[in-house]
């Protein structure tokens, strides 16, 4: 859009009119943002415009502001500086209304004696942000530290602490022990029952294999010779209850010993002399490609 001379002298004392009509050509070259802000501003000027130029430049404010996100923002003190992405907008003021490209952004302010204040938002097109950003003083080391004072001549030393006792370690030893039970008897308790259930397999398949022959019978296996297959189902079977048996009892003992000993970890010993457990505990699990359990962490 080209203005002739005529027009520029009037431009020059109706900004409000030049601005829009900038807001304008922008929006048509597409550079949604500038448009937006200096359609915003000229409607702001509303006073200084013919109602034809007023609704013309509300009609384009419209379209720009699709495209663009509305930020409005409001700083406390007022003369803070404002950097949008690491880039200051070059004026202070209590309140801003700014436009910003869709996307991800950071509002940054900060001030003399102020702690600086940080906001990150993401944004759509279209959409209308609003922050209020305070910043606080910043703490003055000098002014609060209590004056010195020298310590009265018969003020007595601290007491020393005492060493710890040998009933502060003994619960820490127990806990211990009682984990690693705890892991050995789950551990070694569901390998045998793993193995139970793969010879209870292998039992199932022998003795299918065994029915299964023409001259076999229900019965066949009574008072059967010692090398005979029917002696080795019977020793499978021996086996399978052994281990089924064994692994069952040992998961048992384990989780019996491990909740015991994960029950002491809450438990305040004080009156054995040593202090309680919960505040200088860290439990935290651990799982890889092989295994799967606890870490657990502490001063015992």
């Amino acid at each position: 859009m080209k203005l002739d001379r005529a027009e520029l002298g009037r431009a020059a004392i109706d900004p409000a009119e030049l601005a829009g009509e900038l807001g304008l050509c922008e929006l048509e070259l597409r550079e949604y943002r500038d448009a937006a802000e200096h359609l915003t501003w000229s409607l702001e000027q509303d006073w200084a415009l013919p109602r034809a130029l007023q609704e013309r430049f509300q009609i384009g404010q419209a379209k720009a502001a699709f495209y663009v996100v509305e930020l409005l923002l409001s700083v406390d003190p007022p003369d803070a500086e404002v950097l949008i992405d690491g880039k200051p907008i070059g004026r202070t003021a209590r309140t801003y209304k700014l436009f910003l490209e869709p996307g991800r952004h950071m509002v940054r302010a900060r001030a003399p004696g102020r702690e600086d204040a940080f906001h990150a938002f993401n944004g759509e097109r279209g959409d209308k942000q609003e922050i209020s950003m305070q910043l606080p003083r910043t703490a003055s080391s000098t002014a609060k530290e209590p004056p010195v004072t020298a310590k009265p001549a018969s003020a007595q030393p601290a007491a020393r602490a005492k060493d710890p006792g040998p009933w502060a370690s003994w619960p820490g030893t127990l806990r211990i022990a009682g984990i690693a039970v705890a892991t050995a008897g789950v551990s070694v308790g569901t390998i045998l029952m793993i193995r139970a259930g793969k010879i209870d397999d292998e039992l199932t398949a022998r003795r299918n294999q065994l029915l299964g022959k023409p001259t076999s019978s229900s019965s066949m296996c009574w008072q059967v010779p010692r090398n005979s297959p029917c002696a080795e189902l019977a020793r499978l079977q021996d086996a399978r209850n052994l281990s089924d048996r064994a692994g069952l009892a040992l998961v048992i003992t384990g989780g019996v010993v491990g909740a015991v000993t994960a029950a002491s970890f809450f438990t305040d010993l004080s009156f054995l002399g040593s202090s309680p457990a919960r505040d200088r505990l860290h439990v935290s699990p651990v799982a890889t490609g092989e295994e799967i359990g606890a870490r657990i962490e502490g001063l015992w």
